[in-house]
């Protein structure tokens, strides 16, 4: 930030009162402290890993929960420990919540011994006990103002209601069973995390051992009853069959109660993740500062951030939106003029006709126009890169440049070049968004049309892939004879003839898929309801994909806003060391080793920059901006765009090689080059940018 503007907030503030919190929300973190970001204190008294962290709701005390069973509240400032309490649990402590407006005199705790403890700091002692879930208690939620309330989630795959003002016995039955997620999912379903929007604490988000994110709204759910018998407490005792809907058990979801979000491409890749025995589970979940953004640290895979707000369908291919004249109209048919707009009038409707027009032809001056000039000079040094096969650095030069010229056709399609070169986990659908985006604003772009036909074959969406390149047969026949074209062209139909029935179109994610022999093998896969299906085929997308970190080795796994705006993002990683992001640019800011081993929680402090990390090491990290003394950040990974390649190979390695390397061994097919990244393969793509 210029200093400059520091200067005009601080006098701003002196005289208007009402700038006090912007005051506050603007500087609280800002590019010069996070450059400045070190270790100030190291926290010791635990004798396990610490697998979760909470702050109080001013940001003066820190309760950290550890496999050692206890839990430690700490005054962060003064690096000293004020109550150790010895929680009564039997196994390792993943969760841990200070109950809100309760004088900071209530906490609770959630273990691996399946049961849920109420602890009083002040007389301390355990004022309540619940042994309801039967599975690992894996997170604790609360919302603001209500200090009698909180919520749990668990490995049984069940989300539990709280309330401490009722009588509550575990004994025959539970009936504060908010969500029960093997209903519709089988029964080794497990829920992974959970969190409530703190501006809108009607809606809740769940996370599970799959890769789609829940969200609900608890006004229209009733909390059920939860019996033993229906739900074993041993994972060896659950059946793998059917859902509990098709058993004839009740269910309490109320249609309409939940949308699912999910990154459009990984349903499409289950499969193949299952044969690599890599497993997507959402880690970690919470909402933006503002609560109009949901933030999930999915397992195996990247960082991504969805509107709860402003959701968007997955991209593949809309012949519709494709289909341009010159102008940018599109065609019209026989479901475009009855296709009903939000006027209630059609495309044939004269006026909407006109309408339609003068929007195309804005979207395509604004895709076509002249870059500003440091958005043009971004651009060309990506370019440089580029050729430089430094697809990394050329990707976040784009996205600077995207920052100054959002409307730009050109600068969309050259970062999806870079997407397609690079091609890291979920860079092939970044692609294909990107290209789809271009194409709205500019609908001559050949190489995003042509990029858009590559990134569908490589999706292996197969039949979409023939429709866009005949599509761009038609509309660009001076390159439909052209090398790089045939070649797609026969690649495509070489898929389509020699997989007839997955060809055409491949990731049915509904548990039903043939294997190549043509024998269904839904007999290992749990069979999940139709209901189910409907909410999984009307997930939304995500809006944001921040890439760099590695989350394969643990469950618990955080991700965080950094800042009071949720200026950044931050996530900790397999590789001991933890990611900042800027939310904006998606670009990564500087990486911090955290841990010797691996770093798992990360809790930001709420008004200060102030951060608090923790791993499998016994301690807690506390993280300040330093001093300016010219000194060199030891903890500091000079270089961010080597530790991001080397843990997206780690996320990619065999799974003995991560156990190896988590045991300190260093395996070569990780850290050093591959031979074969730039194999002739790709050649035949026309990926040179703009």
């Amino acid at each position: 930030m210029d200093p400059g503007s520091v200067v005009t907030f601080c006098r701003r503030r002196e005289f208007n009162d009402r700038t006090c919190l912007g005051f506050q929300r603007r500087l609280q973190v800002t590019d010069n402290l996070i450059q400045r970001l070190g270790l100030e204190a190291e926290l010791e008294g635990h004798s396990g890993c610490v697998n979760c962290l909470e702050w109080n709701e001013d940001g003066t005390l820190l309760a950290s929960g550890s496999d050692d069973q206890q839990v430690i509240v700490w005054d962060p400032f003064r690096h000293r420990k004020l109550h150790g309490i010895h929680t009564g649990h039997h196994g390792n402590i993943f969760s841990v919540k200070f109950l809100p407006s309760s004088n900071d005199s209530t906490l609770v705790s959630g273990a691996a011994d399946c049961k849920i403890r109420v602890h009083d700091l002040v007389a301390s002692e355990t004022t309540y006990a619940c042994s309801c879930h039967g599975g690992r208690v894996k997170r604790l939620a609360t919302i603001p103002n209500v200090p009698y309330m909180f919520w749990s989630a668990a490995e049984d795959g069940t989300v539990m209601q709280f309330d401490l003002r009722l009588p509550h016995s575990c004994a025959t039955a539970c009936n504060n069973v908010l969500i029960n997620l093997t209903n519709h999912m089988g029964k080794n379903t497990e829920a992974k995390c959970l969190a409530i929007n703190p501006f809108q604490p009607e809606m809740l988000a769940v996370g599970a051992n799959d890769p789609y994110v829940r969200l609900y709204d608890r006004r229209m759910i009733t909390p059920m009853t939860y019996t033993p018998e229906h739900n074993q407490r041993s994972p060896w005792d659950r059946p793998n069959g059917s859902s509990s809907i098709e058993l004839g058990l009740d269910d309490n979801l109320p249609l309409g109660c939940v949308q699912y979000l999910v990154p459009g491409h990984l349903p499409l890749r289950q499969l193949d993740f299952k044969k690599r025995y890599r497993a997507l589970a959402s880690t970690y979940l919470t909402f933006s500062p503002d609560g109009n953004e949901l933030l999930v640290n999915l397992g195996g895979e990247q960082v991504y951030v969805f509107n709860v707000n402003r959701s968007q369908r997955p991209e593949s291919l809309d012949l519709q939106c494709f289909a341009y004249l010159s102008v940018g109209i599109c065609k019209e048919s026989s479901k475009a003029c009855g296709a009903q707009h939000r006027n209630g009038t059609t495309l044939a409707n004269g006026m909407a006709s006109v309408t339609t027009r003068v929007q195309g032809s804005r979207r395509l001056l604004r895709g076509s126009r002249l870059l500003p000039p440091r958005a043009e000079i971004l651009k060309q040094r990506a370019n440089v890169v580029f050729e430089k096969q430094q697809y990394t650095l050329a990707i976040s030069l784009y996205n600077k440049a995207l920052q100054l010229a959002p409307d730009s056709a050109i600068l969309y399609g050259n970062r999806a070049a870079g997407f397609m070169k690079r091609c890291w986990d979920g860079d092939l659908y970044a692609a294909l968004r990107d290209c789809h985006r271009a194409l709205r604003l500019d609908p001559d772009h050949l190489k995003a049309h042509f990029r858009l036909a590559r990134c569908l074959f490589e999706l292996q969406w197969t039949k979409e892939a023939a429709d866009c390149l005949k599509l761009f047969k038609s509309r660009f026949p001076d390159h439909a004879q052209s090398h790089a074209c045939e070649a797609l062209d026969r690649d495509i139909n070489a898929a389509i003839y020699a997989t007839p029935e997955e060809g055409m179109k491949i990731g049915n994610d509904n548990g039903n898929r043939h294997s190549p022999s043509g024998v269904r093998s839904s007999n290992r896969k749990p069979q999940i309801s139709e209901q189910e299906k409907h909410w999984r085929s009307a997930a939304y997308d995500y809006d944001y994909r921040y890439c760099g970190h590695c989350n394969t080795t643990t469950d618990i796994k955080e991700a965080n806003y950094f800042g009071s705006n949720g200026q950044y993002i931050i996530a900790g990683s397999d590789d001991g060391s933890f990611f900042m992001w800027d939310r904006s640019t998606c670009n990564i800011v500087r990486v911090l080793r955290g841990d010797e081993s691996i770093v798992n929680c990360l809790q930001p402090h709420r008004t200060h920059c102030f951060l608090a990390t923790s791993g499998i090491d016994p301690v807690v990290r506390l993280w300040s901006p330093r001093p300016q003394d010219g000194r060199r950040d030891d903890r500091e990974v000079t270089d961010s765009e080597d530790a991001a390649i080397a843990n997206q190979k780690r996320m990619n390695a065999d799974p003995l090689e991560v156990m190896l390397m988590n045991m300190g061994y260093r395996i070569r097919s990780v850290f050093e080059g591959d031979e074969d990244s730039d194999g002739s393969d790709r050649s035949e793509v026309q990926c040179r940018p703009s």
